[in-house]
């Protein structure tokens, strides 16, 4: 089985001016699912397209459409599977946002943590299972990050899913969740050419809004992990 990751962010990763900062996207058990969730959200464009509120030829992302619309894309996923990450900046240490690279090792580790509970949550589901995974692709709103920036946060994630991981401090071992895995792919995509890329940013928006107001997030397919998980991280 081959798994496939949209993801995008949503918020500024800054703790002085902000609290919440998100990770949000979307989980394909099977290219058919994949493509399925593509045509859907493509004629929800259409639709909201049709309407004439929008410039002809402008990307439609979360920032430009009204809440109505945004609705509208996100009724679009229901059937799919979703995960985020919302990360409380202020129980954060402070240190994490001495320097670019610090804020970059925080950001790679929840992303891969946020996507390493989303899979442990669909195991617990039965709806993959330790052994049957063989690839995992993953495909992310592309950012100014540095090549070796990538190259880390790639490594990481077939570390903690491929290969397990060792905490140091500690010693202790964690052991990868899927045995079989051979490959985790990480791509970074312009979102007004990947359809699921703006679909994964209308996930982000919607998560980062209702955190934001505190208000109940809906779980019917969408995978939630809230930062820091433990307060050995705050």
């Amino acid at each position: 089985m081959d798994i496939f990751v949209y993801s995008d962010e949503s918020g500024v990763f800054d703790r002085v001016h902000n609290n919440i900062f998100v990770f949000g996207g979307l989980i394909f058990l099977s290219k058919r699912a994949k493509d399925d969730a593509s045509r859907k959200y493509i004629k929800a464009e259409k639709d909201i397209r049709s309407s004439g509120r929008y410039p002809v030829g402008a990307e439609l992302k979360a920032s430009l459409l009204t809440n109505e619309d945004k609705g509208k894309l996100f009724r679009s996923l229901n059937q799919h599977i979703k995960f985020g990450a919302i990360v409380e900046q202020k129980k954060l240490r402070k240190e994490i946002f001495d320097d670019k690279k610090n804020k970059q090792k925080n950001l790679d580790y929840t992303f891969k943590i946020a996507l390493k509970r989303a899979f442990e949550s669909l195991m617990r589901c039965n709806m993959i299972t330790e052994s049957n995974v063989d690839n995992i692709h993953v495909f992310s709103d592309e950012h100014a990050t540095a090549t070796n920036a990538r190259y880390e946060l790639r490594d990481g994630m077939e570390g903690e899913y491929k290969r397990g991981t060792i905490n140091f401090t500690y010693n202790k071992f964690y052991p990868p969740i899927f045995t079989n895995l051979e490959n985790v792919n990480l791509t970074f995509c312009d979102s007004n050419s990947v359809t699921l890329i703006r679909a994964a940013d209308i996930v982000a928006n919607r998560i980062y809004y209702l955190a934001n107001k505190k208000l109940p997030i809906e779980t019917t397919n969408l995978i939630i992990t809230r930062f820091p998980e433990h307060p050995l991280y705050i």
